[in-house]
């Protein structure tokens, strides 16, 4: 007989079966697409280079470590996991979302219509989606990193 234990939070997403035995065998959550081998992830696609990259329509996602309720909006970290952004807004009815937005496109020099969040809606891990017509990845870095160094 197995038993199937899941573990779902930010560190583990699998499952695991174990028989009465005790011996176990782990399996991943991901879902299953025939169309792409068998693994998928959605719509979207993790940056491949740390916290920024290029979708293949040439907008460019940037992961997000949100921290809401903080006194000042800034940028705390730069890191492969994403960019730490302190938000000064509640995490509640999407307020925090939206000065996520207005903080971004204020640093990238941007319309608030050119960013939009992706995923992540109510977790602090997002990923926010740019145009690539407004602006180029290179410069998306730079003025992340240099709005980092002046705070």
């Amino acid at each position: 007989m197995w038993k199937i234990l899941s573990f779902n939070n930010n560190i583990v997403n699998k499952s695991i079966l174990v028989n009465s035995n005790n011996k176990f065998i782990e399996m991943s959550k991901q879902k299953h697409n025939k169309k792409n081998g068998g693994k998928t992830n959605g719509n979207l696609e993790q940056p491949k280079d740390g916290f920024i990259s290029e979708d293949k329509s040439k907008d460019i996602l940037l992961n997000i470590l949100a921290k809401p309720g903080a006194k000042q909006n800034k940028i705390t970290e730069i890191t492969i996991d994403g960019v730490g952004v302190q938000i000064n807004a509640p995490p509640t009815d999407g307020e925090a979302n939206t000065e996520l937005l207005k903080y971004i496109s204020s640093i990238l020099g941007l319309r608030k219509s050119d960013v939009h969040l992706e995923k992540g809606f109510k977790s602090r891990q997002k990923i926010i989606k740019i145009s690539g017509d407004a602006i180029n990845l290179q410069s998306v870095k730079e003025k992340i990193r240099k709005e980092m160094e002046e705070n």
